[in-house]
């Protein structure tokens, strides 16, 4: 057994951590999370999944859902937000790992921060270190959790969840790191989703969020979890990534000074992450006047590591059976790219999904792994044309739009809730009153979400 576990270099560290000395920087990512978050809670209340997610939970709780009637008990808020923020798979990202911290981390402080009347600068403290925590398990071992068939961001979001709840809640850092070992047995969330283009991955944000919030309180309660929960032969790692050998400077070294959250980027589209730079790459091909029918075949080269996730089955891929699907398929979000325009939330329809003109570009998308790919650090697109006339139209995208090479400025994120908002039904006095919220929200006596129900 170590003299000093992994968790307790961790809690260690994040407990000296005060909202006043967070980077600008990092101030304003955690803002424009509040902003992007509220916008999708808004923009998916009324479908099928936050419906069913809804009917399934309890009410009259002190916690706010956003854009829903009623409160909700803590981990029922949560769970509620963190699957809304993220059904739509048009929150943010983190290109190192990749994970989409802020939907999980936003509904598990926030929930923590309705039921036990937090400041705006607990709120602060417990989403960043909640952000930081996430966003740094992920690159412990980049690709492994993927590889062994789970979804990082259900997996580390749990963990983060736990931390970021934990720091709001000033708890103390053996309660911290008892909040890990008790979430790291909460941690879950398969990939399988991808064969039918069900509903789980929409779930797993909400899922860690609640079990983060559930983990801190326990915590809290005195329940004792594992300390090497991170290294520890039957710990995180060992399970979800199928290996302990990491590198544990990626999570520790200069935590609490040096912010990688800060990074954080922010979705141009509707969709999976990786699949952006091909959209980038199809509508600049749009741009050029080539049209559809002109296009004999499009091959693209790609990064082993996402392959069985956005790729295979091929055949799959280029006929998707649902609009939850196309959100995963590169084939039909080039498609839409060429074919739209643009992928936005309209783009991924089940009646859009069947589209013959999407179905008729996508099955001429193809691939090949090109083995210098620098995926997951940077995502990169290409395409290649083969148009009826002899011509070969050949385009690439270095980076992903929205990331760190090319941040979406705050106006355009800004914009971008406007839309979701009213997407979901706001009027837009109503979102203008948020933004107005979010601005000061993290400077408040105290965070208070009730006029944003309903």
């Amino acid at each position: 057994m170590p003299d000093t576990a992994r968790a307790e270099q961790l809690a260690f560290a994040i407990e000296p951590i005060s909202a006043d000395a967070l980077p600008p920087k990092l101030r304003e990512t955690c803002e424009s999370l509040l902003i992007d978050y509220a916008g999708l809670c808004v923009a998916a209340r009324r479908l099928d999944y936050v419906k069913s997610v809804k009917a399934a939970l309890d009410t009259g709780g002190l916690c706010t859902a956003i854009g829903h009637e009623g409160g909700f008990d803590p981990a029922g808020a949560a769970i509620l937000n963190g699957t809304a923020a993220h059904g739509e798979d048009f929150d943010d990202t983190f290109e190192g790992g990749p994970v989409h911290a802020g939907a999980v981390i936003l509904p598990a402080v926030l929930a923590a921060a309705d039921r036990h009347g937090l400041s705006g600068a607990d709120a602060l403290r417990g989403i960043a270190v909640g952000l930081e925590v996430t966003c740094r398990l992920s690159t412990v071992i980049p690709k492994a959790v993927h590889k062994a068939g789970f979804h990082p961001t259900a997996v580390f979001g749990a963990m983060g969840a736990a931390a970021g709840v934990g720091a709001a809640l000033r708890s103390k850092p053996a309660e911290l790191v008892n909040a890990l070992g008790i979430a790291g047995s909460m941690a879950s969330g398969i990939i399988e989703y991808l064969t039918e283009g069900t509903w789980t991955k929409r779930l797993h944000p909400g899922w860690a969020a609640q079990s983060g919030y559930r983990a801190a309180m326990l915590a809290r309660s005195n329940f004792v979890g594992p300390r090497t929960v991170l290294e520890g032969k039957h710990g995180l790692f060992q399970g979800f990534a199928h290996s302990r050998d990491g590198d544990w400077d990626a999570l520790l070294d200069g935590f609490g000074r040096r912010w990688v959250s800060e990074t954080i980027a922010f979705k141009p589209y509707a969709c999976g992450t990786m699949t952006h730079p091909y959209i980038d790459c199809a509508r600049r091909l749009r741009d050029q006047g080539v049209v559809p029918d002109q296009i004999l075949a499009i091959d693209c080269d790609t990064a082993e590591g996402y392959v069985h996730r956005l790729w295979e089955p091929l055949a799959d891929k280029q006929r998707v059976p649902n609009g939850y699907a196309g959100k995963f398929s590169i084939p039909y979000c080039i498609a839409a790219g060429l074919v739209l325009g643009d992928a936005g939330l309209d783009a991924f329809t089940d009646d859009r999904a069947a589209d013959p003109r999407l179905r008729a570009v996508a099955a001429k998308v193809r691939y090949r792994i090109d083995p210098n790919d620098p995926y997951p650090k940077r995502f990169t697109g290409h395409i290649r044309a083969t148009l009826a006339d002899g011509r070969v139209a050949e385009l690439r995208q270095p980076h992903f739009r929205g990331g760190a090479s090319e941040p979406l400025p705050r106006h355009e994120i800004e914009a971008k809730f406007i839309s979701n908002a009213r997407y979901g039904g706001w009027t837009e006095v109503r979102a203008d009153q948020f933004l107005a919220f979010a601005r000061r929200a993290f400077t408040a006596e105290r965070i208070d979400l009730t006029p944003f129900r309903g």
